[in-house]
């Protein structure tokens, strides 16, 4: 096609070549709906689809989140109630959810099966635009909020999916901070409102509201349409048009989203955010200042301020970080560059600090900044930060996401405000002059203009406040009463009424007609054999290389793996320190500063990390080992080759001061993740009850290693020098050669790359014989509650299956899929309003299931107990077993990217695991039949009745079932 000809209703307005990202761009306007729609042409065989629109929140009701949700629960053409879920079952997909941003939804999916890839297609074209939520209040009131009554005398109380999901949310201190900045930034605009909903107002949401902003925004005017990756556009493009837009007339839709008028002065804001009674408030507020800087359109200074933003905060060389951390600012320094908003926003964020600090903080800031500006910018720093965010971008491996969304949400940054959706893909000329004008005040000329001489600014701080959590708690209480008080007997058995009506939608199946219409591929579509990763033994130098034929366009997936199971017990949690120390502080030749530099100017990212490995066929067998992974283009090898040898073999464990630094920061990412991920921290501390690698990993990096930092920062001047001694000690027992394993990933011929810089790498290792442990760490109590201010929980319990004499096989896979959007969706989730649930049985024995965001904790213990009744039970046509089939295969077939295929194969060479296990696994898949599901029923009583229970979550709540548990924990010190 040429520009300005039309194919299957939608007109070619212009095709670009996108070199940087190896694709061609086409822009079209489909005539008849007004649809925009653009597509990334290339080899990828991850076809991505998606659909947007621009949706501008009016108020924090959660409006345009909640409408995410519930255009996805059934349409006129797939009619079962989630069609979403269904697809969760049984396609091939790589990529299926939504996304609420606050000024645009967008409902991506991808594939790599073009037949798969056109049913997903349909499903989410039909679900935006012809919804069953004009037919089905109750799908807003499960998703959204709806009250609950049991009985003229019962408590009025909130429920709903969202609602939940918010309140958990909004347990996050980062969460409320992120909502701030953007509340304060553009008072004026739709940004000042909470797209994802506030708790506080999401009940004020009526139905008439939430229906007519859908006729309103969900027009295909109002539409960005996506497309990506080697599928035939003409057949894409004939596809959208025949079964949907041919039926629309493009009208006019007032969805722009208005600029925020630059302020005179800056704001300032203190907000309280509530923490428990028992915690300590010392150190942990939040201050942050925030720059509105109006580059999106500008593809260069874009691309400049988020260097700069790399540059000033990201590494330990970061010079703002490092002032404010050294002031005393916060133990924990970040910052953002976010340019999904109209307006970007440059922001830095000091956490664990002191709010009576803010004019400190403001100082510091300021005048570090002013001096960077009157003395320059260290070149190196500026150097290797161009070359790192220039590797990632080149590089194009985003891991959680596919590739082709990844360009989808970038491309929206300009396109939604009616500008080039291909700016930010096209970086070579912006990146050309950055590199050469950073040699002229560049970067100092961009913190005058956007941050030193900007008003548009906001300094937030963030105050912790005892007791805050529990007024809200009673004043809703109040309130809920208050209401009930004021309502009818009719009126009140009207809301009983709504209730059971919702509960009767939610447990009444679909017919077996609107299951059927959820498209569905055939097993003949699955390939019967198992993608074999590439892996060849072989030797260099007495050290076993575990080598990868892959083509990784020039670049060189270097992981050594170093057995950590010679270190005594009483220095095993130094072990996980020791990983997190290494690269931030000094070594005994690089001050931490310039080897960060170094790091970013020699490898496009060096990460090490401690991961065990536990035996697939044996529950108790497990290997620890630390991991120093590195990628780097092939030129570059020598030089990173002597950082690594240099980091491992050199590292000062006498700087009392950055050890601190780095202490006080890992300790405060703790609790962070365990307010936005619980889930994570309860799943681990159950199997930790049972488990000796669950115990392991909860002493290296669960609640027990957070304990372990939290008394080393309290005593750290006591014991300082026991603390660098013994960080000495695992050092000389981890970094041996005889402990060594080497995985390599590039292509054959370059192999000899990794032969020529094996001298230099291990040349200072040490070379005593190892003696290998046999851990056997003190036994946990079982059954904690985990106290936190969180509004809502994370329910875990978990077992051993193995230990109640079953073994793993495919079915198991297919019991996760069955159990994890059946069984469980439909009762933790719709029924309890949990955001989600998810359930796992690993090869090692270990299972577990957890929710997340959770309104409640024994209701959901209960249905986790009675799984075992519907496996039971369990039956199903044989297109239900088809969809199972697929749904499990998908697991087990996740697309690799090239620096994932090397590590996923070494981890199954470390943990036994064969290819011709893998096979087998899937022709157990295959072969699944409803008797054989049945047949696990026992597994799950069994493991069930072991009773590993762990629930993190309110703490309030938690102490009203104190018969649960066998102890409660406060989380955060």
């Amino acid at each position: 096609m040429n520009p300005g000809e039309i194919c299957c209703g939608f007109k070619l307005v212009e095709e670009r070549k996108i070199d940087e990202i190896s694709s061609k761009g086409l822009v079209f306007i489909h005539e008849g709906s007004g649809a925009k729609l653009i597509k990334i042409e290339n080899k990828d065989d991850n076809k991505v689809f998606s659909i947007g629109f621009r949706t501008p929140p009016k108020d924090s009701t959660g409006l345009t989140h909640i409408l995410e949700h519930s255009v996805l629960c059934g349409s006129d053409k797939f009619p079962c109630k989630e069609p979403f879920v269904e697809l969760l079952k049984g396609s091939m997909n790589t990529f299926l959810n939504a996304m609420t941003f606050p000024d645009k939804t967008i409902y991506p999916v991808a594939s790599r099966n073009t037949k798969d890839f056109f049913n997903l297609m349909d499903v989410y074209m039909d679900a935006v635009l012809h919804p069953n939520i004009y037919k089905y209040k109750e799908i807003f009131e499960q998703e959204g909020w709806h009250y609950e009554l049991d009985g003229l005398e019962g408590e009025l109380t909130y429920n709903g999916v969202v609602y939940n999901e918010m309140k958990g949310a909004y347990s996050s201190p980062e969460s409320v901070l992120y909502r701030k900045i953007t509340q304060t930034l553009f008072p004026d605009t739709p940004y000042s409102q909470e797209s994802g909903g506030d708790p506080d107002h999401i009940p004020e949401l009526s139905y008439e509201e939430f229906i007519d902003f859908h006729k309103t925004y969900y027009h295909p005017s109002n539409s960005y349409i996506f497309l990506y990756g080697d599928g035939d556009t003409k057949e894409e493009l004939k596809f959208l048009n025949d079964n949907y837009l041919k039926n629309y007339s493009k009208i006019d839709v007032d969805s722009k989203l208005p600029s925020q008028k630059a302020f005179d002065k800056p704001v300032e804001v203190t907000i309280p955010y509530g923490i428990a009674e028992n915690e300590d408030n010392n150190n942990k507020a939040f201050l942050n200042a925030n720059f509105v800087a109006d580059t999106s359109f500008n593809e260069e200074e874009n691309l400049a301020m988020q260097i700069l933003e790399y540059i000033l905060l990201e590494t330990p060389a970061s010079p703002l970080k490092k002032a404010l951390i050294e002031a005393g600012i916060g133990k924990s320094v970040y910052g953002d560059f976010d340019t999904s908003l109209k307006q970007p926003v440059f922001s830095i964020i000091a956490k664990n600090g002191n709010a009576d600090n803010k004019e400190y903080f403001k100082e510091i800031l300021f005048s570090t900044l002013k001096e960077l500006v009157d003395e320059g910018i260290d070149s190196e720093l500026i150097e290797s930060s161009i070359n790192k965010i220039e590797f990632s971008l080149r590089e194009g491996d985003y891991k959680s996401y596919p590739t082709g969304l990844m360009y989808n949400m970038m491309s929206l940054d300009s396109w939604l405000h009616d500008e080039d959706p291909f700016i930010k893909l096209q970086f070579d000329k912006a990146l050309e002059n950055i590199k050469k004008e950073s040699k002229n005040r560049y970067f100092e000329n961009l913190i005058k203009k956007y941050i030193l001489n900007n008003n548009h600014s906001s300094i937030v701080v963030l105050k912790p406040e005892k007791g805050i959590s529990e007024k809200k708690d009673a004043e809703l209480k109040e309130k809920l009463k208050a209401h009930k008080a004021s309502l009818s007997k009719e009126e009140l058995n009207a809301i009983m009424k709504a209730s059971k009506k919702l509960k009767e939608r939610q447990t009444t199946p679909d017919t077996e007609e609107a299951l059927n219409s959820v498209p569905l591929l055939s097993i003949d579509d699955i390939d019967k054999k198992a993608v074999k990763l590439p892996l060849e033994e072989r030797s260099e130098d007495d050290i076993k290389v575990l080598f990868h034929d892959i083509d990784t366009n020039k670049i060189a997936y270097m992981n050594l793996y170093f057995r950590a199971d010679a270190v005594p017990q009483e220095l095993v949690p130094y072990a996980k320190l020791l990983t997190t120390l290494m690269g931030k502080i000094s070594t005994n030749y690089t001050d931490y500063s310039a080897l960060s530099n170094k790091i970013n100017l020699a490898t496009g990212g060096m990460g090490i990390s401690l991961n065990t490995y536990g035996k697939s066929d044996d529950s108790k067998e497990y290997t620890p080992m630390v991991v120093v992974k590195s990628k780097t283009l092939m030129d570059k090898m020598p030089d990173a080759a002597k950082l690594i040898s240099e980091i491992m073999t050199e590292t000062d464990y006498s700087d009392k001061k950055r050890v601190l630094e780095v202490i006080k920061e890992t300790k405060a990412y703790f609790e962070s993740l365990a307010l936005t991920s619980g889930h994570i921290v309860s799943f681990n501390r159950s199997m930790a009850y049972f488990m000796p690698k669950g115990r392991y990993d909860e002493i290296t990096g669960g609640l027990e290693f957070y304990h372990f930092l939290c008394d080393l920062e309290k005593n750290f001047d006591k014991n300082w020098e026991t603390i660098s001694n013994n960080l000495s000690k695992t050092s000389q027992y981890i970094f041996n050669k005889n402990n060594l394993l080497i995985s390599y990933s590039s292509t054959s011929d370059e192999y000899e790359n990794l032969k020529k810089i094996l001298p230099e790498l291990t040349v200072g290792l040490n070379s005593e014989e190892p003696r290998y442990i046999k851990y056997d760490f003190p036994k946990l109590p079982g059954n904690e509650a985990l106290l936190t201010q969180s509004n809502v929980q994370y329910v875990a319990k978990s077992g051993d299956y193995k230990k109640a004499g079953f073994k793993y096989d495919g079915s198991l896979v297919v019991l996760e899929t069955i159990g994890g959007y059946d069984y469980l969706w439909n009762n933790v989730r719709v029924l309890g309003g949990a955001y989600g649930v998810m359930t796992n049985f690993r090869r090692d024995g270990s299972v577990f299931i957890v929710s997340y965001r959770d309104p409640n904790i024994k209701e959901t213990i209960d249905v986790y107990d009675k799984m075992y009744e519907y496996v039971k039970d369990f039956s199903a046509t044989e297109r239900e077993m088809t969809k199972y089939i697929i749904g499990a295969i998908n697991k087990v077939d996740y697309p690799f990217t090239n620096s994932m295929k090397g590590e996923a194969a070494t981890s199954e060479y470390l943990r036994g695991i064969t290819y011709e296990d893998i096979q087998r696994e899937r022709d157990e898949i295959l072969a699944i039949t409803p008797e054989k599901i049945q047949a696990l029923s026992p597994l799950m009583k069994d493991v069930m009745k072991q009773n590993h229970l762990c629930v993190l979550g309110n703490e309030k709540k938690l102490m009203e079932n104190k018969d649960l548990f066998v102890k409660m924990i406060r989380v955060i010190e």
